[in-house]
């Protein structure tokens, strides 16, 4: 008898630590535009794709079980439309890239930042214990590339892009969110024909896996906190 209760305790000791082990594994959703995708890359190339097996690869234990991403969504179709399939996730971790089509769409700064906080206070609420579990990632400065200029309409894109990625980091920073910035290390592309895809626009998986290598550690951390 005595053996037998020792066998259920153990039993019972190694459920509960696989359970509390699977309790721990990050269920990741990646909300975005384009560069979230990782349009001009074959999808197993975007960086959200890569961070997955990265984590993995440090023994994090990472699902990415969602991203709602598309070409050409701005931040209401964010609002619109990915962030129903967030709701529907059991998600403990995001990424959120967007803002570049605002700015091509002449959304304004204001009406840029409005939208931006209502997506954040909305993931915080719904991550509830895990509302810092949030990392942002800049818009990169697609002027660089042959075909950017043709979204200008005769606008800066530079200082248009910088201008949001200045509310960004400005909203990172109010939260205490992490905040990985491309926009510098994007600009390289200028000079680098290989990292530029067919398209003319965007990234090709090279660059992608630039933008990965510098939001790795930053995970990292926030996930091991």
């Amino acid at each position: 008898m005595i053996k037998l209760l020792s066998t259920i305790g153990i039993a019972v000791i190694c459920f509960a630590f696989t359970t509390g082990m699977k309790d721990k594994s990050v269920k990741y959703v990646a909300l975005g535009d384009s560069y979230t995708i990782g349009t001009g890359a074959n999808p197993n190339e975007a960086w959200p794709n890569l961070l997955t097996k990265h984590l993995n690869d440090a023994g994090i234990k990472t699902e990415l079980i969602a991203n709602p991403a598309r070409n050409g969504f701005t931040t209401q179709n964010l609002i619109d439309i990915e962030l129903p399939e967030f709701d529907k996730s059991d998600a403990n971790f995001v990424t959120i890239q967007i803002g570049v089509n605002d700015w091509v769409r002449e959304v304004t700064a204001t009406n840029f930042e409005t939208n931006l906080v209502f997506i954040l206070d909305h993931v915080q609420k719904k991550l509830k214990d895990n509302k810092k579990r949030i990392v942002l990632v800049t818009i990169p400065d697609f002027g660089v590339t042959p075909q950017g200029s043709k979204y200008s309409k005769g606008r800066d894109i530079s200082a248009g892009i910088t201008e949001f990625n200045d509310i960004i980091k400005a909203q990172a920073q109010k939260r205490e969110l992490s905040c990985v910035d491309v926009f510098k290390i994007s600009q390289n592309m200028k000079d680098m024909p290989l990292y530029i895809a067919a398209d003319g626009l965007h990234p090709t998986a090279r660059e992608y896996a630039v933008w990965e290598n510098l939001i790795l550690p930053v995970a990292k951390s926030v996930l091991e906190k």
